[in-house]
């Protein structure tokens, strides 16, 4: 469950074995649980987290997410020393301890099917949204003709245009708003005429 994970410790953190992820592939990413955590936002989760971590003697982190997990993992790997300090100090673990676990390792992967990351051609998450809303625009599309209506989809993607852009084009849609671009005084009947031609 992400940082959450981390922080409540226990069953949350496992080692994965070759069986575990066997018959993974087509599953999507978030097999693996994700979570917005609040109690990582503070500095009393972060240091549940590391001693939860140095328990287990992990010392290297891969996050996958976006602005708020990267940015949570930076600051992660800012304090931890000073983590370590504290939790030795509050008796939780030894001196041994603070020296053998002393740097954290962090790789950080973009992970936002909102493809609104600078510096990534595409971010994880992206490719299957898009596969996902061209299967949902070819299951509809039937219906849209046989009933001679018009559907309106709405696609995620928060403050980026990406996923509605890039999909109105693969799949023909006849008008499309993003963010970017928002529509002019007077779109409805600009709409209208070209959805009627």
């Amino acid at each position: 469950q992400g940082y959450q994970g981390m922080v409540d410790g226990g069953d949350n953190i496992v080692e994965v074995s070759w069986e575990s992820v066997s018959s993974i592939l087509q599953v999507g990413g978030t097999v693996i649980g994700s979570a917005r955590c609040k109690s990582f936002r503070t500095r009393e989760g972060r240091l549940q987290a590391a001693f939860n971590l140095v328990q287990r003697g992990i010392t290297n982190l891969c996050v996958i997410g976006g602005d708020g997990s990267l940015t949570g993992a930076n600051l992660f790997r800012e304090e931890w020393s000073g983590l370590l300090e504290e939790l030795a100090q509050k008796g939780k673990i030894d001196a041994e301890a603070v020296k053998k676990y002393a740097y954290l390792n962090i790789v950080g992967m973009v992970g936002s099917i909102d493809n609104d990351f600078c510096g990534t051609d595409m971010t994880i998450g992206t490719d299957s949204a898009l596969h996902r809303i061209i299967e949902v625009v070819d299951a509809i599309m039937t219906t849209a003709q046989s009933h001679q209506r018009t559907f309106v989809l709405e696609v995620m993607g928060r403050h980026c245009g990406y996923l509605a852009l890039v999909s109105a084009l693969a799949c023909g849609a006849d008008w499309v708003f993003i963010p970017e671009y928002p529509p002019e005084e007077g779109w409805e009947d600009t709409m209208c005429v070209k959805l009627s031609e």
